[in-house]
């Protein structure tokens, strides 16, 4: 194949088969782009009822001024339902959408191979599937390529255009700017498990079910501590809108794909879950029962706060900050100036020799046994800070009190939290709490993408923030933490659990020395 494409892409027929919800709508996306779209599925009559449901989405955003006026009749126009494969012969490109399944995906392929013109571009919406295999058997495995949409198509922006070992670069970068065409924002990837998302968002589910393994914490509250951090959903109330059977199986598909590596283990906790049934939404009950779904989490009750004879904030920094800003007039209401020390090697404060200390990862015990006496509590990190002034610290922040705490301490530690802007949800004492080690997960499983090639560090940003609606990237949030904190809570969790599931990327150990 040459490496310049000809027929060029914009503008020209497109295929689509497979008339499922993706189908659908990558035919609906195309159509809108300008494009003449035919629509094929093995199921009698699914692709002319596709079409017709695509022109009746269409009729609806019309009404609603959310398309020009007759736009809807000229999309319509521009689509056509297929009765067999063969009547396609003139497509440019062809996109398949078929069921995840290797053998079929490749058998598809080839017929394409044998009925479309030697220059067409073959792409596939596989979600988990190496690209490499499915060429595999084909006479030009350079024009087949990854184009991975997210559901529903017509809304979400991102699409992964994954590359294998053969495809060939100007394949990649057609699709590529084609995508662009289309509205979507594209990201390149390399034909990895779960290329860039399903990948780098793996720990989020994972750290969640840990926790839940170890009863750290019910759904509930790590959902509000991670929706505090500015995540959209919860992990759990996600996991439930999946679907537990198909969360699990991606989880496992990873796993093998990357001969069981333990950064990717299964939980035990979503294969009960599996196993019994409870799939989530679809099933009427996951970690919540529907249609419910999650109830608002309770205020936790606390003291008022106790006078005290001294204040000082720990640590420099935008939370060292943040606090001592928050401390001022908590402070000044008991009629004490706060004092800082910068210099210090924790963050928090300290009151009265009681200390409320930022987690570097290690549990409150510990911090407590290492020499900072028995009043310790830790708290979360505040991800999702607000540089405004009077803004609160967060709207749900995890903290756990060390079992060496006296009952004084247990007692004012939430009450100085809440004073400071900050809805205190006690947590057992674990690890990184929830917010610090999911984070640092994922820029840590990220780190090793980029390390691995699999994407840049803006690829993985853009990815993470459009194809799952994080708050931030990956890297983001590792340019505003340091890659030396970062690293002190993944070396604190790889101590307390001994298990290479918590080892450092070499990409970041490189960061933290600055090459």
């Amino acid at each position: 194949m040459t490496t310049s494409l000809h027929p060029p892409l914009q503008g020209a027929p497109v295929l689509v088969v497979g008339a499922g919800i993706m189908g659908a709508g990558i035919a609906q996306v195309a159509a809108q782009a300008g494009h003449p779209v035919w629509l094929f599925d093995m199921r009698e009559g699914a692709a002319a009822a596709a079409c017709e449901q695509i022109g009746k989405t269409l009729d609806g955003l019309e009404a609603k001024g959310r398309i020009a006026a007759g736009q809807a009749q000229a999309v319509r126009a521009r689509l056509q339902p297929l009765a067999a494969l063969e009547q396609a012969r003139g497509a440019a490109l062809a996109v398949e959408a078929i069921v995840e399944n290797l053998e079929a995906k490749r058998a598809l392929f080839r017929d394409l191979e044998g009925l479309l013109g030697p220059q067409a571009v073959l792409a596939t919406n596989t979600s988990s599937i190496s690209v490499t295999a499915i060429a595999r058997g084909l006479q030009a495995p350079q024009r087949l390529v990854g184009m991975h949409f997210f559901n529903p198509v017509p809304l979400m922006k991102l699409v992964e255009v994954v590359s294998g070992l053969q495809t060939d670069a100007a394949v990649a970068e057609a699709i590529f700017e084609l995508s662009k065409a289309w509205g979507k924002v594209p990201v390149h990837a390399k034909s990895t498990p779960g290329f860039i998302v399903n990948r780098i968002a793996r720990p989020y589910y994972a750290e969640t079910l840990a926790l839940l393994l170890e009863q750290a914490a019910a759904p509930q509250v790590i959902d509000a501590c991670l929706r505090a951090a500015g995540f959209r959903m919860g992990p759990c109330e996600l996991m439930d809108l999946i679907g537990h059977d198909t969360n699990y199986a991606v989880t496992n598909s990873v796993y093998e794909a990357n001969f069981f590596d333990k950064r990717f283990v299964p939980s035990l906790v979503q294969r009960e879950m599996v196993d019994g049934g409870l799939l989530g939404r679809k099933s009427g009950r996951g970690f919540y029962r529907y249609p419910e779904g999650a109830s608002a989490l309770a205020p936790a009750a606390h003291e008022a706060l106790a006078p005290a004879a001294s204040v000082t904030v720990h640590g420099e920094g935008p939370i060292a900050e943040a606090l001592a800003a928050a401390a001022a007039p908590v402070c000044a209401g008991l009629g004490i100036a706060a004092s800082r020390a910068a210099g210090s090697a924790w963050t928090g404060l300290a009151i009265d020799g009681a200390r409320l200390v930022l987690t570097d990862g290690r549990c409150a015990a510990e911090i407590a046994a290492d020499g900072a006496g028995a009043d310790v509590v830790v708290f979360d990190r505040p991800v999702a800070l607000s540089s405004a002034p009077g803004a609160p610290l967060a709207t749900a922040l995890a903290y756990a009190v060390a079992p060496q705490a006296g009952a004084r301490w247990r007692a004012q530690a939430p009450a100085w939290l809440a004073a400071l802007g900050c809805a205190p949800v006690a947590l057992a004492d674990t690890p990184g709490l929830v917010v610090a080690r999911t984070v640092a997960m994922l820029v840590n499983e990220a780190a090793d993408a980029v390390l691995q090639g699999v994407c840049t560090p803006e690829g993985a940003d853009a990815a993470m923030k459009l194809g799952v609606n994080y708050p931030a990237g990956p890297f983001e949030w590792l340019s505003r933490w340091g890659a030396p904190g970062v690293i002190g809570v993944l070396q604190a969790l790889d101590a307390h659990y001994r298990g290479e599931r918590y080892r450092v990327s070499p990409w970041l150990r490189r960061q933290a020395v600055g090459c």
